[in-house]
């Protein structure tokens, strides 16, 4: 007796579980990861270098700023410094890692102590105007962009979330007025070209009063930071 081969070869089995084989994930674009304050922070002081060492004229400077801190994504930042030097090969923005705040800052009489500080704030005016009065609450950075504009900056009545407050001012046809307490240390780092820089430096008698230092450029603008008479800080001590 012979076995008959059949006239079709056998149909496979089925994929266990049945159905087509899901398709591949595509790979995610990691220019559409949103960009942090840090990402952002870490561009602006490339730009400020390169104007600096006149690699950037003043408009090309200001739209390069507009542009940064509108920005949502990191794919938006690269493009900014991609004909710098520190442009290339940097590390990718995201990859900055922020220093934890100091435990226990008393300051204004309020204590933070193991509190999670905000990144930096953001006061930008193109062609416009922007303010920050009142109770604001102050972290360790604030960048503030004058471009054809004006930005004022009253820390009086702030709380301040650290002791060390840099502001990083950069006024370009346009002005950064700012104004402190006038028991806080004031400090300047940056100049004026074709235009002022005007930081009434002074220091405090108490070691835990806010140390605010302001840095950055004025070009054909202004920036001016200043104690308020009678405007003081209420309590330094902790709670």
């Amino acid at each position: 007796m012979s076995l008959e081969k059949p006239d079709h070869p056998a149909t496979p089995a089925p994929a266990v579980g049945g159905g087509s084989p899901e398709p591949l994930v595509p790979a995610r674009d990691p220019g559409a990861v949103r960009a942090s304050d840090a990402d952002r922070d870490r561009i602006a002081d490339i730009l400020r270098e390169a104007l600096a060492e006149g690699r950037l004229e003043p408009d090309e400077h200001a739209e390069r700023l507009d542009a940064l801190y509108r920005s949502k994504t990191v794919g938006e930042l690269e493009p900014l410094i991609g004909d710098l030097p520190a442009g290339q090969g940097t590390p990718a923005p995201g990859s900055t890692v922020a220093p934890a705040p100091a435990p226990g800052v008393s300051v204004g009489g309020h204590r933070h102590g193991g509190l999670r500080v905000a990144g930096a704030k953001n006061v930008v005016a193109v062609f416009s105007g922007a303010t920050r009065t009142g109770t604001w609450r102050v972290g360790a950075k604030v960048n503030a962009v004058a471009v054809f504009g004006g930005v004022e900056l009253d820390f009086t009545e702030a709380l301040f979330e650290q002791q060390h407050v840099t502001i990083n001012a950069t006024a370009i046809c346009g002005g950064v007025e700012i104004r402190v307490p006038e028991n806080v240390t004031l400090r300047s780092g940056g100049s004026g070209i074709m235009g002022g820089f005007e930081v009434r430096e002074m220091e405090a008698s108490d070691p835990r009063a806010p140390v605010i230092t302001v840095q950055g450029v004025a070009i054909m603008g202004g920036v001016e930071a200043k104690a308020v008479e009678g405007k003081r800080l209420r309590d330094l001590s902790a709670e």
